[in-house]
């Protein structure tokens, strides 16, 4: 496993991370602890030490999952987790005295008694963000975190936050489909050193191919309601995945490892989010894949922006990223 430094810290973390939120009941479908714990310990020996959950992931279900499969293994492990949704995602939470309540559940379920990066999980536009990073600040201060990011923030959001205190990562759903911030947020958070952690590099399952068509889905599966697995759009998303696959057999790779492979070219950490061992194992080996400037050329001529049909949330999520 190749490793790099997070932004603004001193520490080495892996090139790829691990995603845990499908491991929560209610996202992505089915799920099963052992099975997912043993992933969790599968990544370890892999070398992926950055493991991403939060405390909205199965109303806390993630992080104690995590608790549970890092007993014994806490050295190994870069822990990131996220606090601003309450209960069931029915509000988004900023104030200070929110986060101070928010870090000490989280240390309890994690079984912890630090966590190396604490995200703000979305902007609350009703708490100015000084406010909320100055709370993260304290939380440092004391010992509880080792260092902060944002989630799904704007570029002026960002620069008045790491005004407030060093902003080590800013996590944000980029992928071959989903590649808006690269207008003004990429270029912000290179200036300021901060590192780009890429969730859902694989924009929700549907690039790895494993998704054909929309009864596939589970009945609780979130995706059903993402207009990119939709109608007419799941259908036209699918055509520009064949382009997408035609590179990766050139490549002799998957899918899923010439997309993270890109994402890694463009300077992201990705986290892709896996429940199984043997996609874990498929999606690390993205890590040893050189993409040529002729490669990456071709990729974003058959994925180029707004390649996807339908946007990446619904409306009601799209209204909170990008504050």
């Amino acid at each position: 496993m190749k490793t790099r430094q997070l932004g603004n810290s001193n520490l080495d973390v892996s090139s790829i991370g691990l995603g845990l939120m499908g491991m929560s009941p209610g996202i992505y479908g089915e799920t099963n602890d052992e099975q997912s714990i043993r992933t969790i310990h599968r990544a370890l020996e892999l070398g992926v030490t950055m493991l991403d959950t939060a405390d909205a992931y199965g109303n806390g279900h993630n992080e104690e999952l995590l608790g549970r499969a890092l007993k014994g293994r806490r050295e190994q492990a870069i822990v990131a987790t996220k606090f601003t949704f309450g209960p069931n995602w029915s509000f988004i939470g900023g104030h200070p005295d929110y986060v101070k309540t928010a870090i000490d559940a989280s240390l309890t379920r994690l079984g912890l008694d630090y966590i190396d990066l604490y995200y703000q999980h979305r902007v609350d536009p009703n708490v100015p963000i000084e406010e909320t990073v100055g709370a993260m600040s304290e939380l440092v201060k004391a010992g509880k975190v080792r260092y902060l990011g944002l989630s799904e923030a704007s570029a002026a959001t960002i620069r008045r936050a790491h005004a407030q205190h060093p902003i080590s990562a800013l996590q944000t759903e980029y992928s071959l489909w989903s590649r808006e911030i690269e207008d003004e947020i990429l270029p912000a958070i290179h200036e300021l050193g901060i590192t780009h952690v890429a969730y859902s590099p694989l924009s929700r399952g549907i690039i790895s191919g494993q998704v054909r068509k929309y009864e596939d889905l589970a009945a609780d599966d979130i995706r059903r309601h993402m207009p990119r697995y939709q109608g007419d759009n799941f259908q036209k998303n699918l055509d520009v995945l064949a382009e997408i696959e035609k590179l990766a057999i050139e490549k002799n790779c998957t899918p899923s490892q010439l997309a993270l492979a890109w994402t890694i070219a463009k300077g992201a950490l990705p986290i892709p989010g896996t429940k199984r061992e043997s996609y874990l194992e498929q999606n690390t080996r993205a890590v040893e894949i050189e993409l040529t400037a002729n490669d990456l050329a071709r990729i974003e001529a058959v994925s180029p922006k707004d390649v996807a049909h339908g946007p990446r949330m619904n409306d009601l999520s799209m209204q909170a990223v990008n504050l």
